[in-house]
């Protein structure tokens, strides 16, 4: 059996303090862990929201994987911008997010698809005091569940704050029946009709 000699044992123990310092403080700008608020999965990233695109895209920093541009997973906000005009309730969505978002920063959460066609990350964006901004546009009407497998892991969640919403007919689910018609058709009772 090998003796470590006290130097050379309190070098070792004097970095792994400080490498669990560094840990507990946050000292790194943007972490990327397999700890992550809501699930305990998946890979993470601290950022700020520098731009609100609409709904349920913004633009971050610092760059994330060489993207800027996030796709928030599960929900669909209606449009502001389309061939047949604007959809009802988009610039009420695009002002939430941008009231709730532009220049906060959030930590972007990562699902088993990380980019979309679009080249756009997707990801479910936490505020700092953990509520997950998904799911609050969907509570509160802002959007309707728009779920796309592989990126599945909150559909369950994500359904239950759309039927509360859908209850109290809170933002679209409180449109009358010509202008949710409007809307993209996601498989929730509404859009396309």
């Amino acid at each position: 059996m090998t003796k470590v000699g006290p130097v050379r044992g309190m070098v070792s123990l004097v970095l792994s303090g400080l490498v669990l310092l560094c840990i507990l403080s946050g000292c790194a700008s943007r972490l990327v862990s397999d700890g992550l608020p809501g699930s305990g999965s998946g890979a993470e990233a601290g950022v700020t929201v520098v731009r609100v695109t609409d709904g349920d895209t913004v633009r971050i920093s610092p760059e994330v994987e060489g993207e800027s541009r996030v796709r928030l997973i599960g929900v669909d906000t209606p449009e502001t911008s389309t061939d047949r005009g604007p959809e009802p309730y988009g610039e009420e969505a695009g002002d939430f997010t941008r009231r709730s978002l532009e220049g906060q920063e959030v930590t972007l959460e990562f699902d088993a698809e990380r980019k979309d066609d679009y080249g756009r990350l997707l990801a479910y964006a936490y505020l700092t005091d953990g509520t997950m901004f998904n799911e609050t546009l969907l509570r509160e009407g802002y959007a309707q569940v728009a779920i796309f497998p592989p990126n599945t892991r909150y559909l369950e969640r994500f359904e239950e704050a759309q039927e509360e919403a859908r209850e109290a007919r809170r933002g679209i689910w409180g449109l009358p029946e010509g202008e949710l018609c409007r809307l993209r058709d996601r498989g929730n009772g509404i859009g396309g009709c």
